[in-house]
Order: structure tokens, then C-alpha cells, then sequence
């Protein structure tokens, strides 16, 4: 194999053709689907009397649509029954495995395939959600597509697509305590925009890269997205194959030293020329909480609402639609401001790893009073191995519900909403205007432990203030 990025290699692996428009078709290793995108898709199919291509490479599960309080069917929003009905027969008719309510296995569609072990290095990953990215944290090219792409991978199991510059991020030391992953990625996005990633890919890499589990590679990559960048990636390391041993769909016996050695080849090789690098210092990121209406508008809990003065003049238009949108006044400091909803979960921030991380500053605490806070497994075996630990207790006894699994309130295609102008501390990954189901609901992005924190005190909290706190007194 020739010399390069790990992007490269794969991109080579899979490449069928060069296509007269410059694009190039490319093999598509696994795709995943949901009930949302791919309706469409599949009646684009029988239009044209097409059968799935591949059914092999195709998995299927339940989670935009699905409520978290009740799973019982029907479910009470008809459209919604209906979406999952339309799922569960396109799959039975085409031969797709579908990962469905009380399988075990059903969840956040980047959430299942990672813990089923689909998801492994080197891989093409397509799926018509933006958040395909995560799946990158295994050394895999992953991207969100959209319906007219989902119909053409069923169709042919292969994309036309333009290859992507290449910018390493490498970050230097490790975080402190109290930060996390997803503070590192918004950390990223504050600092070069959610547009800097347009037509890259970004690959991770550096000293506290290698020091993340997978589950924080994931939460890393999952929002490399909204930096701009198609998609995101970790190369495979021991971590990765450590995550990978033993799980349902990955290689066993003498097939895993061969996978493993093979998957050790793909890794960016130390001469690999980038398109551009840029550094970050782990050590000296601090709990970051989003203040406005995009991922990029971030700051440390210990900072304050951005001046305009503060800010490239390109990005004050924006900012001032922020302070109105957001009703917050620059200068004005981040750390205590009211919360009213705190939600724990997404495919960002649902992983069993989130949930200790969130249960550790709520064991002991209670939700303060007015403040509506809830937990919703990324899976059904993230809440089986959450609730064998006991991290549902821990919860409840703090005054969170504890949910069933879904994607609940990130997109609010499901009963999971803001109300009017409620503002949410949410683990999810967009804080776009009405993201969390409320035209002038608003949303503070942060790590699931800031959630936490902000739930049991009612305000924006610096986790860390706890953290120390339990230090102390423990």
C-alpha cells in the first residue's frame, strides 16, 4: 500500500471509477438506515422496479421518530407509527436486518453500530444522517448523505463523490479533569469556525487523541461536521482494536490477527503529507458551553458572552442575532445563567462512558427546583449496561427521569421538546434556532457532566467547582 493519509488509503481501497464530471464512484462498505431518510429512498426503488444491491451491507434501526416515555405500539403520533410500519416492511421485503423496539439491539443508529461492531477500520460508512461523521473514530471514512444518495447506495451500494483535502488536527498533552471530549471538539469549532471544514476531512491525531476512549473519539468525530468538514477520523490504534474485540460483528479467531495487522497498515503514515495542520493544547481547554446559534459560538464557563469588539467583523452580524435570539448581552458572564431543561443524550453524548460521567456529579445532588432534567440511553444496550451498574438509580434518586433509548431531544422529531422559550443544557450537537422542537426554544451545547452540573444548581455551572467539591468532602 502506497504511502499516505489513512483518508487516501481508504479512498483508493474503494475507489470503482473516475466519472466524467471529475466525482468518483466509490464503494460503500456499510450502510446504515433509519426511518426517517429512507422512505423515499426506497420508493425511488420501486419506481424504477430496482431491488437492493447489496442487503448484506445495508443495517437498519429505529430512532429519530420513536417516543422515550412510552415504546408501546401504535405509537400515539400516527405519522410516526406510520414511519416505523414503512421501515419495518421495506426491510422484511428487501431482505435487511433491522435492529427494532426491544430487539436488544435497537438505539441511536451511531450508537448501534459501533457497539455491534459493524463499524470497523477502514470501512466506507454512508447513512442519510449528518452525524455519519462519528463512525469516523474507528479509522473508518464515514458520511452523512442525503435521501436521493441513500436511494443510489441501495441501489448500487457505491456514491458519486469528490476526494477531500486532508487537515490534521493535532492536539498536544490531555484534558484536565472536568473536560471532556466534547469540550475539546467545541473548543475546535470556536476556534476555526463551522465553515473551515468545508471540502476536508479532519483527521485527529496527537498525544491526547491517543489518550481518548472510543466513545470520546466518537463524540469528537460525530461533530466534526459542524466544523464544516464532511467527515472526521481517528486512526485505528490499540484502543480500537481493544473497543472491537469480541463484539457480535467483528472478526473472531485467526480472521481477527489478520483484520488487526491489516487495520494496523491503514493508519496516515509518518511522512503522510497533509493539505494543512493545525495544533490545539489539551491542557489548556476548559469546560466549554455554546453561548449562541451555531456550534462555533463557544466559550470556557469561565469567560464571558462575547463583545462585538471581541469579534472579526465577519462574524458580528451573526453574534448580534445571537444576543437577540439567545437574550443574552455580551459581556455578560456564561456561568449562571438560568436553565430551565437539561437533557442528556444524542448520538453525541449518549454512550454509557457520558451517562457515568453525568452520574458521577448527580449521585449525592438533587435537580433543582423548577428544572425539568432527563436521561435517554443512546441504545437499548447502553441502558441495560447503565442500569446493570446501577446509573439509573443514581439518576432517579437525584430527580432525573430515566428514559427509554432514542434520539429524543437533539432534533425533537418525537414528544422530547422545548416549550416556548425555554433554554436547554443539552449534550446534543446543534444549537441551531428551534433545533430542540420550540420556534424560540434555546439550547446551550455542553459535556454531559456540564449538563449535570447545570441541572442540579439550576444555572450554568463550572462541573469542575463540583468535582473539587466531592474531592473534599470525599
Amino acid at each position: 500500500m502506497s504511502s499516505g493519509t489513512l483518508y487516501d488509503k481508504v479512498w483508493e481501497l474503494h475507489r470503482v471509477a473516475e466519472l466524467p464530471g471529475g466525482s468518483t464512484q466509490l464503494f460503500i462498505g456499510l450502510h446504515l438506515i433509519h426511518e426517517v431518510t429512507s422512505p423515499q429512498a426506497f420508493a425511488a426503488l420501486d419506481d424504477k422496479d430496482l431491488a437492493v444491491r447489496c442487503p448484506e451491507r445495508t443495517v437498519a434501526t429505529v430512532d429519530h421518530i420513536v417516543p422515550t416515555t412510552s415504546q408501546a405500539r401504535p405509537f400515539a403520533d400516527p405519522l410516526a407509527e406510520e414511519m416505523l410500519s414503512t421501515l419495518e416492511r421495506n426491510c422484511a421485503r428487501h431482505d435487511i436486518t433491522l435492529h427494532g423496539l426491544g430487539s436488544g439491539r435497537q438505539g441511536i443508529v451511531h450508537v448501534i453500530a459501533p457497539e455491534l461492531g459493524l463499524t470497523q477500520p477502514g470501512m466506507t460508512v454512508a447513512c442519510g444522517d449528518s452525524h455519519t461523521s462519528t463512525h469516523g473514530a474507528f479509522g473508518a471514512i464515514a458520511f452523512g448523505i442525503g435521501t436521493s444518495q441513500v436511494r443510489d447506495v441501495l441501489a448500487s451500494q457505491s456514491l458519486a463523490m469528490n476526494k477531500l483535502k486532508v487537515r490534521r488536527i493535532w492536539v498536544d498533552n490531555q484534558l484536565s479533569p472536568g473536560v471532556f471530549a466534547k469540550d475539546l471538539i467545541l473548543h475546535v469549532i470556536r476556534t476555526l469556525g463551522v465553515k473551515a471544514g468545508v471540502g476536508h476531512a479532519y483527521e485527529f491525531a496527537g498525544p491526547a487523541i491517543d489518550a481518548l476512549s472510543m466513545e470520546e473519539r466518537m463524540t469528537l468525530c460525530n461533530m466534526a461536521i459542524e466544523g464544516g468538514a464532511r467527515c472526521g477520523y481517528v486512526n485505528p490504534d490499540q484502543v480500537t482494536f481493544d473497543y472491537l474485540a469480541g463484539r457480535p460483528a467483528a472478526p473472531s479467531g485467526d480472521a481477527w490477527e489478520r483484520a488487526v495487522t491489516w487495520w494496523r497498515s491503514l493508519a496516515s503514515d509518518q511522512d503522510a503529507s497533509f493539505d494543512d495542520e493545525v495544533r490545539f493544547d489539551a491542557a489548556a481547554i476548559a469546560p466549554t458551553v455554546t453561548w449562541g446559534i451555531t456550534p462555533g459560538q463557544g466559550i470556557g464557563v469561565d469567560e464571558a458572552v462575547p463583545t462585538p469588539d471581541e469579534l472579526q467583523p465577519s462574524d458580528r452580524p451573526i453574534a448580534e442575532e445571537a444576543y437577540r435570539y439567545m437574550d443574552l448581552a455580551p459581556g455578560q458572564a456564561i456561568a449562571g445563567v438560568p436553565i430551565d431543561v437539561c437533557f442528556i443524550g444524542s448520538c453525541t453524548n449518549g454512550r454509557l462512558s457520558d451517562l457515568k460521567a453525568a452520574a458521577a456529579v448527580a449521585r449525592g445532588r438533587h435537580v433543582a427546583e423548577g428544572i425539568k432534567a432527563f436521561v435517554v440511553p443512546g441504545s437499548e444496550q447502553v441502558a441495560r449496561a447503565a442500569e446493570a451498574e446501577g446509573l439509573d438509580a443514581v439518576f432517579r434518586a437525584a430527580g432525573f427521569e430515566w428514559r427509554e433509548p432514542g434520539c429524543s431531544m437533539c432534533l425533537a422529531m418525537n414528544p422530547d421538546r422545548l416549550e416556548g422559550r425555554q433554554i436547554s443544557a443539552s449534550s446534543s450537537n446543534r444549537n441551531f434556532k428551534g433545533r430542540q422542537g420550540s420556534a424560540s426554544g434555546r439550547t446551550l451545547l455542553m459535556s454531559p457532566a456540564m449538563v449535570a452540573a447545570a441541572a442540579v444548581t439550576g444555572t450554568v455551572t463550572d462541573v469542575r467547582s463540583l468535582v473539587a467539591t466531592d474531592a473534599v468532602s470525599g
